[in-house]
């Protein structure tokens, strides 16, 4: 177990691409804490990993209210690996995005991020080092009708992943990003539809939706000690989605 001794927090890790990160990273021996918006899900989540036994816990945030990120940095404690997984994503053709929409993808997956790591990465480096991994999208890559506000807030953390791994690099903290391409989760199935979902799939040359422990893997090897020089990278799992471009 490469991981035994260190602790990890997930944000949106209750399910989806969260969860199947948290279940890879107790399986390696981490103990996981799980953030996330509903106690229910979180509560349920800890009980299966609990059940296959893992070392988990559930702290509620909201990461567009700052205070509230302030309250999970001081709970939380010390962590060893930060993968900054929860998002909002509310499609949208840009003539028709409203603004409250707008502010919550860039408050949900802009502003919280980018304080919770501000915190938590100077914690890292005090302690000699740690692991920081942020989940994008190739929507973030490609031109993808309805994605302009996600996309680009998105690849704003593209960004930031590079100017971070510069940032800390010095003082220990790798930072890298994975952005998965389609990949099958409740929550987009549920927005996008089973037909349309199962279609985009079959045109991504590997010809199927990812799983979600497909991209946990991703982010469990940036985690790693086998990924110890590796740092500023973006790890696109997409099935060559964004190579078809």
């Amino acid at each position: 177990m490469e991981l035994h001794g260190r602790k990890a927090l997930v944000t949106g890790g209750a399910t989806g691409i969260g969860f199947a990160t948290a279940r890879l990273l107790t399986r390696e021996g981490a103990e996981v804490v799980i953030a996330g918006r509903s106690k229910g899900t979180g509560a349920k989540a800890v009980g299966v990993l609990g059940e296959h036994g893992g070392r988990a816990r559930f702290l509620q945030v909201d990461l567009r209210d700052p205070e509230s990120v302030r309250r999970l940095v001081d709970q939380v404690g010390d962590v060893d690996i930060l993968v900054n997984n929860a998002g909002a994503f509310p499609f949208a053709p840009t003539t028709e995005q409203g603004l409250d929409t707008f502010q919550q993808l860039f408050e949900t997956n802009v502003q919280g991020p980018f304080f919770l790591t501000a915190a938590l990465a100077e914690k890292m480096a005090a302690r000699g080092g740690g692991s920081i991994i942020n989940v994008t999208t190739i929507a973030a890559q490609r031109g993808i009708p309805g994605t302009a506000a996600y996309g680009s807030a998105k690849a704003a953390v593209d960004s930031l992943t590079r100017t971070w791994a510069v940032e800390f690099g010095g003082r220990g903290v790798r930072v890298n990003a994975v952005a998965p391409g389609h990949t099958r989760t409740e929550n987009v199935t549920s927005m996008i539809g089973e037909e349309t979902f199962a279609r985009i799939g079959a045109e991504v040359p590997l010809g199927r939706l990812a799983g979600p422990e497909e991209i946990a893997e991703a982010i469990l090897f940036l985690a790693s000690p086998r990924a110890s020089y590796v740092t500023g990278a973006l790890l696109t799992v997409d099935g060559g989605a964004v190579a078809r471009t």
